[in-house]
């Protein structure tokens, strides 16, 4: 299997104003590269990531946007390098390429790029899955993983420009983290590592360093992680579709302080105030 190895970051000559004082300065800056992912022989998508952790990426977002079920489905990964970018070749089941070929059917002929390529309400939305694990996790817990987040993000701290998620146990503890430029792409590449490590999903929690968009809930409940823990807001429409999930989403998570959004032990969900 080739293993395509860039630098996640470059230094550019930067002039910096501060205190009315020019200084010429080295600033390090973020990579980000095409990736196409490749299923069977035919181009599926394209995204922008950053250049490392392309299997975790590609294993993540194949589970996460239900193209397949389960790893063991997907039989083989391969990374080429290109001249303009990457390809991951993936070879996936026959039957789950049967059913990507019939998504790919019926958006044939849009005319637009909506949303990730969906071209009506129905496609746009996948039906929310509903987590059937139950975890408990302690307000304590999630203020030792949200002050250990800093430690497990070098990216971020060189380049200013990085999201990251990471797997926390039960005490909070962060076990592993990923980082990308794009948040859903740190989620996926978090997935896809929890995948190929046969981690017990059960015994832990995510944390996010971004906002809670919908498309963050839906990856998270889609393998059936039950907490959702991110250090900005939510969206109105994350938490509908958390509760819809029973999934516990807790949001502003920093220092000293987070804000429980729902609540995955009680039966039933909180609600909007009237």
């Amino acid at each position: 299997m080739t293993q395509y190895i860039q630098a996640s970051n470059q230094p550019f000559e930067v002039i910096k104003w501060q205190n009315d004082e020019l200084k010429t300065l080295s600033d390090d800056l973020i990579e980000e590269v095409p990736v196409a992912l490749v299923y069977n022989g035919i181009s599926h998508v394209v995204m922008m990531i950053t250049p490392q952790d392309f299997e975790d990426f590609a294993l993540g977002f194949s589970l996460t946007e239900g193209i397949v079920e389960q790893a063991s489905e997907i039989l083989d990964i391969e990374i080429i390098e290109q001249s303009n970018g990457i390809e991951v070749l993936l070879t996936i089941s026959a039957r789950r390429f049967a059913q990507l070929k019939q998504v790919r059917r019926n958006l044939t002929g849009r005319t637009g790029c909506g949303l990730c390529g969906a071209e009506s309400l129905q496609q746009s939305i996948r039906p929310s899955c509903v987590v059937n694990t139950c975890v408990e996790v302690s307000d304590s817990a999630v203020q030792v993983a949200v002050k250990q987040l800093g430690q497990f993000q070098p990216l971020q701290a060189l380049t200013g420009a990085c999201h990251g998620a990471a797997w926390c146990d039960l005490n909070g503890n962060i076990q592993l983290a990923k980082e990308d430029v794009g948040r859903h792409n740190a989620l996926d590449k978090l997935i896809g590592v929890l995948h190929k490590n046969n981690t017990n999903l059960s015994q832990g929690f995510v944390l996010v360093s971004s906002r809670a968009s919908y498309e963050m809930v839906q990856k998270t409940v889609s393998v059936g992680i039950s907490v959702l823990v991110s250090v900005s807001a939510p969206t109105a429409f994350a938490v509908t579709l958390a509760q819809q999930s029973r999934l516990k989403l807790i949001g502003f998570a920093r220092p000293n302080k987070h804000v429980h959004y729902t609540d995955s032990s009680k039966q039933s969900p909180f609600r909007k105030h009237q």
